[in-house]
């Protein structure tokens, strides 16, 4: 049975990627001078406009227009009414809310100066969810990994002397699938801001070149494989001046590119007693071992919690029938071999840290260097097998 499946990524220059670095980026600038500093930060901006809002309580002192406007810098954004030195910044930032920090605060049966951060209760209810799969060596989906791949190359094509090239891009690849087993890329687009210096022709055959080319297998491409570079034709005004942008927009962009459920949590400008972002963290870090370790050859694993609660009100796990043992089992597992409270994953990923900024573009799983791609669990776990 032939089956077609699409994931998309963007660039760091995208308007919704412009507000996620900011955010992320603000967080960071905090937690390097506070790590127990509580943020939710957003940020809106459109054609000459930055709007960052949010809560933060924190003892920390950071400007964040400055902040805001070396990231803009930093991205590419020299030009045009959103330029980093042009662009109108407005700041609407208030402490959290003493509602959500007591159920944060509060601790299950009671709070004292040694088990507050035991007892860390969720920062809010919902659920989160967390995937896996054998397809590629990141063990995350194919279509999702040469997506972010291409614009990855989009930008690095662009640092490195091609001028032409502007900050703003998306990326989107179809592979073909059949029996559940990836055959062939059936379609690729890519849409790259570009200045008006250069024709559409050069365009498309520089990209088709030195980044769909240079970034998808050859032996993935055939004669039916379909290539649309910019298929409108000119984009000369991009990010934030072309469209709008808000953070926490692209959450199929930075978790699995559709293939599993997601919770509809944002994860850009959170702190991680937001759990979702942190538990969201905490489940590819499960399911990635659990994968590795050969109990299934795709796992998704749900997590949902109450507001002020530490432990996970359920756990869900489905292997899509690729699981050695049956389904049941598998959570059974989860909750015994994995701390799910808050406080305890928290700790044992390290994310009181300003680690946040480098996950705002270019997907939050699948990437080295994160403590939630780790697979330091796969021995301990082969033993169910």
């Amino acid at each position: 049975m032939k089956k077609f499946f699409t994931s998309e990524s963007v660039t760091e220059g995208h308007p919704d990627k412009v507000c996620d670095n900011i955010s992320d980026g603000i967080l960071d600038a905090i937690f390097a001078l506070d790590p127990m500093a509580r943020a939710a930060v957003e940020c809106a901006a459109a054609y000459d406009t930055l709007l960052i809002m949010g809560e933060v309580s924190t003892t920390a002192k950071v400007d964040y227009e400055a902040t805001a406007r070396e990231i803009i810098r930093r991205i590419g954004y020299d030009f045009g009414t959103f330029a980093y030195d042009k662009c109108k910044i407005i700041v609407a930032i208030h402490e959290q809310s003493p509602d959500i920090a007591m159920g944060v605060d509060a601790a299950l049966e009671k709070k004292t100066a040694g088990s507050a951060e035991e007892e860390l209760g969720a920062g809010d209810q919902g659920m989160m969810f967390g995937y896996a799969c054998n397809e590629t060596e990141e063990l995350m989906p194919l279509t999702l990994v040469l997506a972010h791949r291409l614009a990855r190359r989009l930008t690095l094509l662009r640092r490195h002397g091609y001028k032409a090239l502007r900050p703003d891009g998306k990326t989107q690849v179809t592979v073909e699938y059949e029996n559940g087993v990836a055959k062939r890329v059936d379609t690729v687009v890519v849409s790259a801001q570009h200045d008006a210096t250069i024709s559409q022709e050069q365009l498309k055959k520089d990209i088709k070149e030195r980044v769909i080319d240079a970034i998808i297998p050859e032996e993935w491409m055939d004669e039916n494989t379909k290539i649309y570079i910019n298929p409108t034709g000119r984009f000369e005004i991009g990010g934030p001046e072309g469209d709008s942008g808000l953070t926490g927009r692209k959450i199929i962009v930075d978790t699995y590119g559709g293939r599993c459920a997601h919770g509809g949590g944002a994860f850009s400008g959170k702190d991680p007693t937001k759990v979702d972002r942190s538990a969201a963290y905490y489940c590819r870090y499960i399911a990635k071992n659990m994968v590795a370790a050969g109990l299934a050859d795709e796992l998704e694993i749900q997590v949902a919690y109450a507001i002020g609660v530490a432990n996970p009100v359920s756990v869900f796990v489905d292997s899509h029938g690729t699981g050695k043992l049956d389904d049941e089992t598998l959570a059974e597992i989860v909750v015994k071999e994995f701390d799910l409270r808050p406080s305890a994953f928290i700790r044992e990923l390290g994310l009181r840290a300003p680690i946040f900024a480098q996950t705002a573009a270019y997907g939050h799983f699948g990437r080295e260097g994160f403590s939630w791609e780790k697979t330091d669990r796969v021995k301990s776990l082969q033993k169910y097998l």
